[in-house]
């Protein structure tokens, strides 16, 4: 069985470590665990690996954002994974910091990374782990807080986070989703 899983941000130094970027630092936070090793392809830097007999195929899409979906659409198609075997990790303002949420489909909420994937797929169904990055900001400072680093109690944190993440996502591959999200949806 074959997965994707695409860690959501934007590329560009100035993104590097910014709460918009939490997709990609939790691919990054996996590649000891999965020994990846990221390289340019199309439309993002790609790894593979295997768990349990199962093949992982992971994603940073370059196409900034707002545009995810382009990236996202190629690599399904390419890799010929079902939507159910899709999983977008990506921030979430709507989420306390440090609340993780896996979903089997939903709304975007929002968010433009997910609006611009369900247009290109033309569909909200497929599985997403939404990581909660707070909303302390004032009206009309949005983007900036998005594109805040974090703070450090919040940074200390986030190699737990990013645990928790790859444990469910594991237990998804191997034992479906249902009790990935009873693993990963509980406070620990």
């Amino acid at each position: 069985m074959k997965y994707l899983i695409v860690g959501l941000g934007n590329i560009g130094a100035q993104y590097e470590h910014t709460r918009h970027n939490v997709g990609f630092d939790c691919l990054d936070a996996f590649s000891q665990a999965y020994e990846l090793e990221f390289k340019p392809d199309h439309f993002g830097q790609y790894a593979a690996s295997r768990y349990r007999g199962r093949s992982l195929h992971f994603l940073k899409p370059d196409t900034y954002m707002n545009l995810s979906g382009n990236a996202v659409h190629y690599w399904v198609k390419k890799l010929n994974v079902p939507l159910n075997h899709l999983i977008v990790i990506t921030d979430d303002l709507n989420l306390p910091f440090g609340t993780i949420r896996l979903k089997a489909k939903g709304s975007h909420g929002g968010h433009n990374g997910l609006r611009n994937i369900e247009e290109v797929l033309g569909t909200q169904a497929y599985p997403r782990v939404r990581v909660g990055i707070g909303s302390e900001f004032r009206t009309g400072e949005q983007v900036d807080f998005v594109l805040s680093h974090w703070h450090p109690n919040e940074a200390t944190e986030l190699p737990a986070m990013f645990l928790r993440i790859r444990k469910a996502i594991e237990e998804l591959t191997f034992r479906g989703i249902g009790m990935a999200m009873n693993q990963l949806n509980t406070k620990s």
